[in-house]
């Protein structure tokens, strides 16, 4: 094997001049000391379980809950399901895997692993972090809200489910819209009509904000050691939620509709580019790819560590619970549009019962249900009158149990206005709004963990300094992000989370992975990768992995950029606002100062990659000019050229101490 870069293979545990370990379990270890290419040394995971519920932690997330189920339900049902499984197996575990054993080879965060690699590729680690940084700032806002809905729960009838009054009138912008609309835009939020109105900021979601940065902060005050056991908790809750949720919800009138709706398949969106955009994307952020968070936990793992089963594992846990967490959003929606249709049925028979008493309806137009009883007309029974006849009787409406079910089911709308007023009509709603949004606390608890490692692990591994001071960078970014984050507790913060949500992660994400991958197959070699592999776990994976990092992923990673750039070109962002006088959503055109704040971020996340290529090759040419005017101060080692080893370039000395071994 040839060399192709200037960096030797991946560490693999002979390297060490010597070493010690403690195993709890058999499985975490720490060493001691290291030889001349050896990471410093680093704790391990005290358990197998824990390393597990980590990395299942951070990629199971709210997405899972709200995002996926929406573009599931938008994008064609099962035909979504088959297409997302298609791009999983063949892109996205395979990126997994890369992650996840360059992480536990290397024994570093994304900053070291890629410096490693080759010193020019020290950037893609950097933007990770800022591609981290600026996520935690905006998810951690999430938290607030489901920390103010959480402390909200705990009261009977809960404050959402009817309109407050203004003397004896009942507010107008409520009564238009829906009392769970008006608690989330007005009460919650104070929101303001566009992004160009700033507002005052919200001081029940400052005081929210701020207990939850203390939250992150005390879960990650001493590292792995401290998160990990409160992920004890929130990794496994959500998971007992939801399972009391489905079994709740299956029993409800329109569950099953709900979930018929979901899953029914419809093959032609295949042909649309969109739904692979929106589909490959959502694998790309559902199993966290390019936040360097995977690898930063990955690193904490014995060298022996079977990572190619856990790649498959933590895959298709997240795939799993993105269906299981479908189901039940789609079980209390289908609950909630056949109890909003119903009502519609009823105040249509009404007055529909009205014309035909004043004979204002023809014969061969009155229905065959039996109109003077409106609750006990069945959904279907109205619905194939109203497609023959309901046209042409005035002041009649239709009542379309799929329409409802599209109302207020994407992002915060799910969780905060559809599900929430769902669970607002069960007995009981007090008990499963707590649990509901305990729940959501959790799911972004574990998610905000494995972000924030994602930016402590990398920068401490660089940085000595750092390192010995990690509790005090905790805190200090805790503190940062809170102060920044108090940008999102405007009247207008719910835009600016949107904007970063859309903008701030897709772009620079899908450019780190594309340098990741590439700089693996291409720069250091697939082949070469999968030897290091070998040497660690003691058996090779496929051959097929080779021909995924060198082609498929790289052509899928450019082809998304594409279509993602293209997208963001030909149609001008646009962003949901909320109209308080028509109290309803309508779609607004983000304003000039906010595309170049939106350019800004792309522009700030990306930049460190291609600085940090520029700054490599600066001090390889002032190292080599060194060099050259010192070159009498040193000897040249002599190698056999038959050697056909990537170690060439270690001294004599180290080779001669068995400090590094060839792979070849």
């Amino acid at each position: 094997m040839k060399m192709m870069m200037e960096k030797q293979p991946l560490p693999t545990d002979d390297d060490k001049t010597g070493t010690t370990e403690s195993e709890v379990d058999g499985y975490a270890g720490e060493e001691s000391q290291q030889g001349a290419s050896e990471p410093p040394a680093r704790a391990g995971w005290n358990s197998k379980i824990e390393y597990f519920l980590a990395q299942v932690g951070f990629s199971v997330g709210l997405g899972n809950v709200w995002r996926f189920p929406y573009l599931c339900h938008q994008n064609g049902g099962g035909a979504f399901l088959l297409l997302y499984v298609l791009l999983m197996l063949v892109v996205g575990i395979p990126l997994f895997f890369l992650e996840l054993a360059a992480g536990q080879a290397i024994r570093q965060g994304s900053i070291g692993v890629w410096k490693y690699i080759s010193p020019k590729l020290a950037g893609i680690g950097y933007s990770s972090c800022v591609v981290c940084f600026f996520v935690a700032l905006y998810y951690n806002v999430i938290l607030a809200w489901s920390l103010f809905y959480l402390g909200n729960s705990f009261q009977s009838p809960l404050p959402w489910e009817q309109c407050p009054q203004q003397g004896n009138l009942t507010v107008q912008e409520c009564e238009k819209s829906s009392p769970t609309s008006y608690f989330w835009y007005r009460k919650a939020l104070d929101i303001t009509d566009s992004i160009d109105e700033t507002g005052s900021f919200n001081p029940y979601i400052v005081c929210c904000l701020l207990a939850a940065w203390t939250i992150v902060c005390l879960g990650m005050f001493k590292g792995i050691k401290t998160s990990v056991k409160v992920m004890y908790f929130s990794s496994i809750f959500p998971y007992l939620v939801l399972f009391c949720f489905l079994v709740r919800g299956l029993m409800l009138d329109g569950a099953l509709d709900g979930i018929t709706y979901m899953f029914y398949p419809r093959l032609k969106i295949w042909a649309d580019i969109q739904v692979w955009r929106q589909a490959a994307t959502q694998v790309f952020f559902a199993l966290g790819l390019g936040f360097g968070s995977i690898i930063a936990y990955s690193s904490y793992n014995p060298k022996n560590n079977n990572c190619h089963r856990d790649a498959f594992t933590v895959s298709s846990i997240n795939f799993l619970t993105s269906i299981l967490a479908t189901l039940v959003v789609f079980a209390v929606l289908g609950f909630r549009a056949k109890n909003k249709a119903m009502k519609c049925i009823v105040s249509n028979v009404k007055q529909l019962s009205e014309l035909i008493n004043s004979g204002s309806v023809d014969t061969i137009r009155i229905p065959r249900f039996n109109y003077s009883d409106p609750s006990s007309v069945a959904l279907a029974d109205y619905r194939d009158w109203f497609k023959e006849h309901g046209n042409f009787t005035a002041g009649i409406t239709d009542c379309d149990m799929e329409k409802e079910m599209q109302t207020g089911v994407e992002g915060t709308g799910l969780a905060f206005i559809a599900f929430t007023e769902a669970m607002s009509l069960l007995p009981g709603s007090p008990f499963w709004s707590a649990l509901f949004f305990l729940m959501l606390l959790n799911l972004g608890l574990s998610t905000m963990f494995g972000t924030m490692e994602g930016i402590l692990a990398p920068l401490t591994d660089r940085f000595k300094t750092l390192a010995n001071n990690k509790t005090k960078l905790t805190i200090f970014s805790c503190i940062i992000g809170f102060v920044i984050g108090l940008l999102f507790t405007q009247r207008c913060g719910n835009y600016f989370v949107a904007m970063f949500d859309d903008y701030s992660a897709t772009l620079p994400l899908i450019i780190v992975v594309l340098f990741e991958t590439f700089s693996v197959s291409w720069l250091y070699g697939a082949d070469r990768f999968l030897d290091d592999i070998e040497v660690m776990l003691g058996w090779r994976p496929h051959v097929i992995y080779k021909y995924l990092w060198k082609y498929i992923c790289p052509l899928a990673m450019a082809g998304l950029l594409v279509a993602t750039t293209v997208r963001m070109i030909i149609t001008r962002p646009v962003y949901r606002a909320w109209n308080e006088a028509k109290a309803t959503e309508e779609f607004l055109q983000y304003p000039g100062w906010a595309l170049a704040v939106l350019a800004l971020l792309i522009i700030f996340a990306m930049m460190p990659t291609p600085l940090g290529f520029i700054h490599s090759i600066m001090q390889d040419r002032m190292k080599k000019a060194s060099r050259d005017t010192e070159i009498g101060r040193y000897s040249i080692v002599s190698t056999d050229d038959k050697c056909e080893t990537p170690m060439t370039d270690m001294s004599e000395l180290e080779q001669r101490n068995g400090a590094a071994n060839s792979l070849s």
